[in-house]
């Protein structure tokens, strides 16, 4: 009897080892890896694209380079907003400590790209056909923003890897590493050289 409890103990201890390693893995280690950071204000996407009927490169214009500006100038929100015209607090906000003092929002970028790689957003919307959501999901139709998540290492975004530590995305939009960029571009019959994206 006791031959047969000394067996089982082995695998036991296995077991609560590798439930442990699971548990740090998956979920205490992506809290210590990556810290929340609220964005200096909130915006209500759907608000301007659903109500207001703007589109994306109302705010989101191309550079001469062909990417993206990003983040629209606040002059561009002065447009509007030189007034303001909402209740909220956020507008509030917006009028009295950006506009009126003509100071930029410092927004924290969920896609950034790391330094060493090139994205061109005029190739692959106007060239690819591509649309806003194939790579940013549903994010002009919220009605306010997620929290931003950084790594501590990197400074990136969690947006770059995707919101689950292994990779496996629940939504094709979800994650912006090369390996995906290079099935993308298989799959529409592009072979790109290194050079294309890293310059």
């Amino acid at each position: 009897m006791e031959n047969i409890i000394v067996n089982y103990r082995g695998p036991i201890i296995f077991g609560i080892g590798f439930l442990l390693s699971l548990i740090i893995g998956w979920f205490l280690f992506p809290m210590a890896l990556y810290k929340s950071e609220a964005q200096p204000l909130q915006y209500n996407h759907k608000l301007h694209v659903t109500d207001q009927g703007m589109s994306c490169e109302d705010c989101h214009a191309f550079a001469e380079s062909g990417a993206f500006q990003g983040i629209p100038a606040v002059s561009k929100c002065a447009e509007c907003h030189a007034e303001p015209i909402g209740e909220t607090d956020a507008e509030k906000i917006l009028v009295e400590e950006y506009i009126t003092p003509n100071k930029e929002i410092p927004w924290k970028v969920y896609s950034r790209q790391p330094d060493n790689a090139y994205f061109s957003h005029a190739s692959h919307v106007t060239i690819g056909k591509m649309d806003c959501k194939d790579c940013h999901g549903s994010q002009g139709e919220s009605e306010q923003l997620r929290t931003y998540q950084v790594n501590r290492i990197s400074g990136y975004s969690r947006d770059i890897w995707g919101p689950n530590i292994s990779g496996i995305q629940s939504e094709s939009w979800q994650g912006m590493k090369m390996d995906k960029c290079i099935r993308c571009h298989d799959d529409r019959g592009r072979r790109d050289g290194c050079i294309a994206c890293h310059k």
